[in-house]
């Protein structure tokens, strides 16, 4: 099926990733980094909760959860009163076009910065729909610990959700949902340990 049919369907669990055109840089400065996060809170936020993150500095990921149809149906209302309810205005896409509105956002201050032009990513997104809770604390793992593949330690790392778990910081991450998928903090540490049964 082609990648671009696949809605994001309410009420469900997804591993969003993608990287760099050719695999290039897409954070090439700190600053990079938190503007990236800006723009996702500001068009995903209202539109799907937040289960990790980790952005590599030419690729990133993110597991969430969409919102449900009575959530997602006030946001399109909201949104979109001048518009009919359909096509890309509908339900459906929502998702989905709020994340290529996040990606455009980003690539045009990022070419304008940087004194660059065209995709920054490689397009469609990628996604994969998480099954099984099992699956879903395996994915949670294996976003955090990314890092470990570019011989940095993930405990540590200022890029990714692992930390903010951990924190009392605030945060629009689902911490306390997070830390019941692992029973308690404690076994979310311990499981990390482990590296994490995932394939892409």
């Amino acid at each position: 099926m082609n990648i671009r049919l696949q809605n994001l369907e309410p009420d469900c669990y997804y591993h969003i990733y993608n990287r760099g055109v050719n695999g290039n840089k897409i954070f090439e400065e700190d600053q990079n980094y938190m503007f990236f996060m800006k723009q996702f809170l500001k068009y995903m936020i209202e539109v799907c909760d937040v289960y990790s993150y980790c952005l590599m500095p030419n690729h990133f990921h993110f597991v969430i959860k969409v919102k449900s149809e009575k959530e997602l149906t006030m946001f399109t209302n909201e949104k979109t009163r001048q518009n009919k309810n359909d096509g890309l205005h509908s339900v459906q896409n929502l998702v989905s076009k709020q994340i290529s509105k996040f990606i455009s956002s980003y690539t045009q201050v990022f070419n304008k910065v940087h004194k660059r032009h065209g995709p920054l990513f490689e397009s469609p997104f990628k996604r994969k729909k998480i099954e099984s809770i099992e699956y879903l604390k395996n994915v949670i793992i294996y976003v955090h610990q990314n890092p470990e593949d570019i011989n940095l330690n993930f405990r540590t790392y200022r890029f990714s959700s692992y930390f903010t778990v951990l924190s009392l910081l605030k945060t629009q991450l689902r911490r306390r949902e997070i830390i019941e998928l692992f029973d308690d903090l404690e076994n979310f540490i311990y499981c990390h340990k482990k590296v994490a049964d995932f394939e892409i």
